[in-house]
């Protein structure tokens, strides 16, 4: 391809990069490219080139011929640049995923994690593919896999649970069982979950303010958001929309925050009020953000202890041996977004919360949590979102449309851009994975009701 002119590049960045005084634009998009093909390669193991047409280039639209890349599969780097504008790289660090280089390099983290010991979860398959004999799950995953229009679907993974065993699934050529996927947004599920950890073992309170530095005086207005506030994003603080990925994401706070900030927590916790604190609800990525360094600091503070609890406490308990939450420089988890896992480690969570939180006779999430977690928080009716899920246990013409499409009345979900999603149904005991970068509007949803209905037909179950 001929060079496209820096003059050129900078017209065509202009309007983003110019909006309400913004001059990161630029960045958040190099830093989205070079983390994304970071993570795709070297933890997922899929083709850097075909991640960037099916995943990346919907979501810079018309910038999506601008920006280049450069993999390195040799030190594990990945750059992108947006001609003269912006340049981003990438580097991979084994069991920490992948963070994008803003400032000093951090220092090299020596992980001490203990053994993986057996886990409490049964398990819920073996190792071959599970393949359906009914013909009505075996239609269920035709049509999951089905490319009906011209836009693209792009399933990569469903994987259907039911009474804690796999009954169906099904993968994309160059994925499999083990494939780590990206859940996007189905991360903060997981961030719930490590919540739950610590409330169960005393070491957290979900409604006395939060243990945020910038807060910690008492005449702060902001000193009065809780946890429970942050995980039901009803902080009332300044930080931007979250709930739908677009090129208008160059210029969101929290996107900022993530791919242009080195200190992706502490740049969220500075924000100024917006709202009232407990009653303003804004789907913000940065809610979770903060609430990632809170389990931070109460797991030790450091890289090394933040991944060791997640894996002692959560992943290794329930077998998922192949999740990895990715961290930034500071060794916050990015709880709002970058948890990499393969389909069926993604169905173990949900298990989880079938079993109330309970696995092997041992409590892993504290009694009411389940129910907590998918209860619908006030002022959410226009998207139907509980505590880090989003519900099908509330109110309003998000709930009612998702209910009359096929989702049981009691059912919640781990739900993350562009068509990841993990249903939860503890009174029919099943859990459905989909996962995919779909350009569906709603991220394919459509799809998810449609195998929802024909998993509930197949197992004699009503929604």
């Amino acid at each position: 391809m001929r060079p496209i002119p820096a003059a050129l590049l900078l017209a065509a960045a202009l309007p983003l990069s110019a909006c309400a005084g913004l001059s990161h634009a630029p960045d958040v998009a190099t830093g989205l490219v070079s983390h994304q093909l970071c993570s795709a390669t070297f933890i997922s193991g899929q083709d850097p080139d075909q991640t960037y047409r099916e995943a990346l280039a919907p979501v810079l639209g018309p910038f999506a011929g601008l920006v280049r890349h450069k993999v390195d599969r040799e030190t594990g780097e990945v750059t992108a640049r947006l001609g003269p504008l912006s340049r981003a790289r990438a580097i991979y660090r084994g069991p920490l995923g992948c963070l994008v280089l803003r400032g000093a390099p951090p220092e090299p983290v020596v992980l001490h994690d203990a053994p993986a010991t057996a886990p409490l979860l049964a398990p819920i398959a073996g190792p071959q593919i599970v393949t359906p004999q009914d013909p009505t799950l075996v239609a269920a995953l035709d049509h999951a896999f089905a490319e009906p229009g011209k836009i693209r679907r792009n399933i990569k993974a469903v994987v259907i649970v039911h009474d804690g065993r796999v009954i169906a699934e099904r993968y994309a050529p160059g994925v499999g069982p083990e494939t780590p996927l990206h859940g996007w947004s189905m991360t903060k599920s997981a961030t719930n979950a490590l919540l739950g950890v610590l409330v169960a073992q005393g070491r957290l309170d979900m409604t006395k303010p939060a243990p945020v530095a910038e807060w910690a005086d008492a005449s702060d207005p902001r000193h009065v958001i809780t946890p429970d506030d942050l995980l039901r994003m009803r902080s009332g603080l300044k930080l931007g929309d979250s709930s739908n990925a677009s090129t208008n994401s160059a210029v969101d706070i929290s996107a900022r925050a993530m791919f242009a900030e080195r200190d992706m927590a502490g740049f969220s916790a500075a924000a100024p009020l917006d709202g009232v604190p407990g009653q303003s609800f804004a789907y913000a990525d940065g809610e979770t953000l903060i609430l990632s360094r809170i389990i931070r600091d109460l797991a030790g503070g450091d890289a090394a202890a933040v991944h060791a609890f997640m894996r002692r406490e959560l992943f290794d308990k329930l077998g998922m041996a192949g999740a990895v939450l990715e961290l930034d420089a500071l060794g916050t988890p990015l709880g709002g977004s970058h948890l990499y896992a393969p389909a069926r480690d993604w169905a173990k969570l949900g298990q989880l919360y079938v079993q109330d939180g309970v696995v092997g006779g041992e409590r892993i999430l504290p009694a009411g949590w389940v129910d907590y977690s998918a209860r619908q928080t006030p002022g959410s009716e226009r998207i139907g979102y509980g505590a880090g899920f989003w519900t099908e246990r509330g109110e309003g013409w998000a709930v009612n449309h998702r209910r009359e499409n096929g989702l049981p009345a009691d059912s919640f979900m781990a739900r993350g851009s562009f068509g990841q999603f993990m249903l939860v149904s503890p009174a029919n005991r099943l859990v459905i994975v989909q996962m995919g970068p779909s350009n569906s509007v709603g991220g394919d949803i459509e799809g998810l009701f449609r195998l929802t209905r024909e998993t509930l037909a197949s197992i004699g179950a009503k929604p």
